[in-house]
């Protein structure tokens, strides 16, 4: 499978801070990886770094073989970037459909078919970003990512705090986009077996430093080692 993402020596934080530590993953074309690691071992540094939200102190990052690393937080989301923060980062004070449509970049995702794979958001298309509950903002900045038509799909834990029902809705669109649609991505969660069983890869990470990687569907069979890194059990 034909690389997609290379990440060579990668230092970077906040300010002086720095946060992670000699990260080298890969990842291909097509494939998803899911990011885990206990609370504040560097798992959002190093998805806000690949947008472009962080100070990198050293390494390099090439999406397609292009030095993403040189590039701006506007002209890596140009260049194949599509983000989806905890923060979600949606635009409030305009209606859904605002929302996609102030993003849209040309591609086969728009928001027509947005809206396809999440009814509750054709259902609100009118709703302001504040009208909608916490689970419809977060399909809404799924959406925004998609419209952008990336080919790396970045999600930041797009779970937390969501009710099961919802959880269900956007772990079945998510397999669909990489499963189905074939758009590489980068999973941040905290519940790793919902996020393994739609992976190809799995890295882990603790104190910025990558300590475990492996095909996805090997460590979800592996109980003792997720409890042993993470601290969870299956």
């Amino acid at each position: 499978m034909p690389e997609l993402l290379r990440i060579e020596h990668l230092s970077a934080g906040y300010g002086e801070a720095v946060v992670l530590h000699d990260i080298s993953l890969a990842l291909g074309q097509g494939q998803t990886l899911a990011l885990l690691g206990r609370n504040g071992t560097g798992k959002t540094t190093l998805i806000n770094t690949l947008a472009g939200a962080t100070r990198q102190h050293g390494g390099t990052i090439t999406l397609g073989g292009l030095a993403l690393h040189r590039l701006s937080p506007h002209q890596r989301a140009a260049a194949g970037i599509g983000w989806v923060p905890q923060e979600r980062n949606i635009f409030k004070s305009l209606t859904v459909h605002e929302n996609l449509t102030a993003v849209e970049r040309p591609g086969k995702w728009n928001p027509q078919r947005v809206y396809e794979m999440f009814p509750r958001l054709a259902e609100r298309k009118g709703n302001l970003g504040t009208q909608l509950s916490g689970g419809e903002q977060q399909m809404l900045a799924v959406g925004r990512a998609l419209v952008v038509n990336p080919t790396l799909l970045l999600l930041d834990e797009p779970l937390e705090g969501l009710a099961p029902i919802i959880v269900e809705e956007l772990l079945r669109a998510i397999r669909r986009i990489t499963r189905d649609e074939g758009l590489a991505a980068i999973v941040v969660e905290q519940h790793p077996q919902a996020i393994l069983a739609i992976s190809d890869e799995a890295v882990v990470l603790d104190h910025g430093t990558v300590v475990h990687a492996d095909r996805a569907a090997k460590l979800g069979a592996q109980p003792e080692v997720l409890e042993r890194l993470l601290g969870v059990k299956r």
